[in-house]
């Protein structure tokens, strides 16, 4: 047997084959993504939802209609494309005057609703689809065998990447279409309708990732959650190839996929988060990305922001008081269970919203910091045998050592790229802890010890941890109450609102991000540590990206950038969980739903939409309340 370096010659090149076809879809999917960025600046997180789209219609064309493959590969991508016409018409259109963050987050709410709506409907297991006669069999290399069907995904994939390319870099309607992001009304003079050139560009993106679910369907099985962790790794292809670089993207879906094919080979444990690793050295040594030139958006010119009154300590004191006494009486009417996990999810939500509300950096990694903590602290208490205070303590030091070291990194961006970055973090934390012996992988750390706190009061006791969780949460809310009306908590709104202005007056901005950001993991943390205690299990889910996504739902239905609207918020999405769980994946798709109507219609929040209504009646006869959140 020929081995190379160690490694079987047929093993190394069967995995850089499926290297190859796994390079082929991330450069399609990252090809519609950097297409749709650099012509909207908008990061489409429902793309891996149409990629399944798209091989879902294929599925359904074959199995009711009869339509085979080769009309398929026609069909899906306009249908799907078409409803990509629609979903920019109607809801993408409303919001380019907004901040980009906010169609990040539509687009978010649509994927949870695509997904929920087809699990509901074909259940959650995969689908099988026959591969065309045509390409069935395969061709002996003689140092390995080659299907055919899987030789004419490399060339299909090549083929439509490097047509992409040509169109927008080479020709007329691509100058156009650059134009048309660059200077709409210029262009407008000359008679192009930019709008519909925009739509156009939106569904042509959504059809490439349909395109290439199709492709993939004999190769995968097709079902409903084919395109949920897909699209992360795409996302961290188009940060390393560099935002709305099309070759960058064609290029580094190619080579990220010949990567993790050779690491498969030589070292399988870490082929699931290379593609990681890799973007935060691109990271560290061309924060633009290899190919990246793009520059990253300051934000819109007309951002809406929360029009609300100034801090009021003496109302904020009366309110937290309020809060702790309706706390401390709960349970005489209300399930403890119920009250302990909705504190908790609301100490999450306000760590979160340190960063999102009042420092404008929205995370879509935070679950890394609530799961990781977990972990720590549950086999701090279950193996070594820490009291749970030490065990606490413990999980939120490592929660803070990695907000560290992930935020020295992701800092450097901001927006959508902050954004897009830290989700790639929390996924390559993710694929440790799946793979880490200590964490139980699918399985979870299981029997955490409650223990006895300072070694005398017995958590094992209902009341006792009921207390315990209860200040916790109080603690956490004040320190961050504090923070907030702090001088710290003013220079970090001064850097949300103007950052060149704040480097002017000679303050040390990236400092003052470091240290929100790594104050905001900690108190996460805090939150996953106690959690642990509490529930005695940390699995997955805590540290899953869909967890971050939780969490994002609770702090803008709450009121973003308000002091108790996260609280609010928790309570709201915790109470759905709970009394909606009949409904099974029903409650993804309300999820999904209340995401699209806060960013529509309700981005205030419901604290937030209070405050402003008060606002307008004290201010009924004079002028208008000055912006600044706070409460």
């Amino acid at each position: 047997m020929t081995m190379i370096f160690g490694v079987p010659a047929a093993v190394l090149y069967g995995q850089l084959l499926l290297g190859l076809i796994n390079g082929s879809f991330y450069a399609m999917l990252s090809l519609g993504l950097a297409v749709i960025f650099g012509m909207m600046n908008i990061v489409n997180f429902a793309h891996g939802a149409q990629y399944m789209l798209g091989a879902m219609t294929a599925w359904l064309l074959l199995n009711f209609l009869g339509i085979g493959y080769w009309w398929s590969l026609l069909l899906a991508p306009l249908i799907v494309g078409a409803s990509g016409l629609v979903i920019e018409r109607f809801l993408l259109r409303r919001l380019y005057k907004l901040d980009h963050l906010y169609g990040m987050l539509l687009t978010f709410g649509l994927a949870l609703m695509f997904q929920g709506i087809f699990t509901n409907a074909f259940g959650s297991s995969g689908q099988p689809y026959k591969i065309p006669p045509l390409l069935s069999g395969g061709s002996n290399l003689g140092f390995m065998f080659l299907p055919n069907y899987r030789a004419w995904v490399i060339v299909a994939s090549l083929t439509v990447c490097l047509t992409t390319w040509y169109v927008i870099e080479r020709t007329k309607l691509g100058a156009y279409l650059r134009a048309a992001t660059e200077n709409p009304m210029l262009v407008q003079t000359f008679g192009i309708r930019v709008p519909r050139m925009i739509m156009l560009t939106y569904g042509a993106g959504v059809a490439l990732a349909a395109l290439a679910g199709v492709l993939a369907a004999p190769i995968y099985q097709v079902g409903p959650t084919m395109g949920v962790d897909l699209i992360i790794v795409v996302f961290a292809v188009v940060v390393i190839g560099g935002m709305g670089s099309i070759m960058g993207s064609i290029v580094t879906g190619f080579m990220v996929g010949l990567i993790e094919g050779l690491t498969k080979a030589f070292y399988p444990e870490l082929s699931s988060t290379i593609v990681f690793v890799l973007m935060a050295v691109v990271l560290l040594l061309r924060p633009a990305g290899l190919f990246g030139s793009k520059p990253e958006p300051a934000g819109a010119a007309h951002q809406e922001k929360l029009e609300i009154a100034g801090p009021n300590p003496r109302r904020q004191m009366i309110a937290f008081a309020a809060m702790a006494a309706l706390f401390a009486l709960a349970p005489l009417v209300v399930y403890p269970g119920f009250m302990m996990k909705a504190m908790l999810f609301a100490l999450f939500a306000c760590a979160f919203n340190l960063l999102a509300g009042y420092g404008k950096l929205v995370s879509f990694g935070h679950s890394m910091f609530l799961g990781t903590a977990g972990y720590v602290c549950g086999h701090a208490a279950k193996v070594w045998g820490f009291t749970p205070e030490l065990a606490v303590l413990a999980g939120t030091a490592a929660a803070a050592l990695l907000g560290v070291a992930s935020g020295w990194l992701a800092i450097r961006r901001s927006g959508i790229y902050f954004a897009m970055v830290t989700l790639a973090f929390a996924q390559m934390i993710y694929f440790v802890a799946l793979q880490a012996p200590f964490t139980g992988g699918e399985d979870g750390l299981q029997g955490v010890p409650r223990g006895h706190l300072f070694g005398v009061i017995d958590l094992a006791d209902p009341v006792n941890l009921y207390g315990f969780v209860l200040a916790i949460f109080l603690g956490g809310f004040f320190l961050i109450m504090r923070l907030v009306g702090s001088p710290f908590g003013l220079v970090l709104k001064g850097l949300s609102d103007h950052e060149p202005r704040a480097q002017s007056l000679g303050l040390d901005t990236a400092r003052y991000k470091l240290v929100a950001f790594t104050l905001s993991a900690a108190l996460a943390g805090l939150a996953g540590s106690t959690k642990a205690i509490t529930s005695q299990i940390v699995t997955l889910s805590d540290v899953h990206w869909s967890m971050s996504g939780e969490v994002l739902l609770m702090t803008f239905l709450g009121g973003v950038g308000t002091l108790f609207g996260p609280v609010v918020g928790a309570f709201v999405v915790v109470a759905m969980q709970n009394y909606l769980a009949s409904l099974g994946q029903w409650v993804i798709v309300i999820h999904g739903a209340i995401f699209v109507l806060c960013v529509l219609a309700f981005r205030r929040g419901i604290v937030g939409e209070l405050i402003a209504f008060a606002g307008r009646r004290t201010n009924r006869g004079g002028a208008p309340a000055h912006s600044g959140p706070g409460h």
